[in-house]
């Protein structure tokens, strides 16, 4: 009973309401109700248009933000460096750790996080093109270079006949691997190729008929007596414990392995973004860098170059 008593007063409501608006369309004053009509709507999309914005503001000067962890060197940089030239600033962090730097961008790139210090340019642009993904670097910050290492050799000059060399298998890091071996002098690439893209096709000469293996880089450090030499990117000999001052030959970093800060694209203008990237330039950093770096960072020259 309650409930058709319900259905009658709202259906005699709606009768009114239609009545009383075909009254108004037949008095002659449909142009000032379509005028109200219409002022309601920008009224209403203005509003909409100040919430977003508000949102936008809100999320460009918000003051607690959440970075992907990994397990480098990169990651503890931030924290001994970065994060106090922040925290005084205001800031608060919330890290939230990753097995890996693939499941690190997915969640940069779902918005979970809001950046990460863990990779390069190159790593970046496969990451976009593989996944779709919108992630953009927006600051180089210290690298730790490749560099070509043994168990059993001490120079560069034992390579003989038949050498086994083993190289890392991701695309990015293949390509440094086989640049710095080019450095060396033990292969000749293809000037015509991209650096940046070189594979093991791309050799042109192989005078000491080199045996290559491409492998998962972080099980490399640990088959390291299996070989005659190895490339090791310097997060997995920070990972591994190994002393950087072992290298026989580090590479020339090119731009697009100087590791970055990374966003989502809708954050680069962001004023927390803004903040992050002038940290990794500032007098307190580059102090801190002068004070703790026994030669394994390179530090890009523009780094503290004056940021305008």
């Amino acid at each position: 009973m309650k409930n058709f008593k319900a259905y009658v007063r709202t259906t005699l409501a709606a009768s009114l309401v239609l009545t009383t608006g075909l009254l108004t369309a037949c008095s002659g004053n449909s142009s000032g109700t379509s005028t109200s009509a219409a002022a309601d709507t920008t009224t209403a999309a203005a509003s909409g248009t100040a919430d977003t914005t508000a949102a936008n503001d809100t999320t460009s000067e918000k003051k607690e933000l959440k970075y992907g962890k990994a397990a480098g060197p990169y990651t503890v940089l931030f924290e001994d460096a970065i994060r106090p030239i922040l925290e005084e600033q205001g800031y608060t962090f919330t890290e939230v750790d990753f097995s890996d730097l693939l499941q690190n961008d997915l969640a940069l790139n779902e918005g979970e996080i809001d950046f990460n210090v863990e990779q390069h340019t190159a790593y970046a642009e496969n990451f976009n093109q593989a996944q779709n993904g919108d992630l953009i670097p927006i600051s180089p910050i210290p690298t730790v270079p490749a560099a070509i290492f043994s168990a059993t050799e001490t120079s560069l000059d034992n390579i003989h006949d038949g050498a086994k060399v083993a190289v890392p298998n991701d695309a990015a890091n293949t390509a440094r691997a086989y640049v710095l071996l080019q450095k060396a002098g033990w292969i000749t690439l293809n000037p015509d190729v991209d650096l940046s893209t070189v594979t093991q096709d791309d050799i042109t000469e192989n005078p000491y008929n080199i045996e290559f293996t491409e492998m998962n880089s972080t099980n490399i450090p640990g088959v390291l007596d299996d070989f005659d030499y190895a490339v090791i990117t310097g997060s997995i000999v920070y990972n591994a414990g190994m002393d950087a001052s072992t290298a026989l030959l580090q590479e020339d970093i090119l731009p697009h392995l100087l590791l970055q800060v990374v966003v989502k694209a809708e954050n680069k203008d962001a004023q927390w973004a803004k903040d992050l990237v002038a940290a990794y330039h500032s007098d307190a950093f580059k102090e801190y860098l002068d004070k703790n770096n026994n030669g394994l960072w390179y530090v890009p020259d523009e780094l503290f170059v004056t940021i305008q």
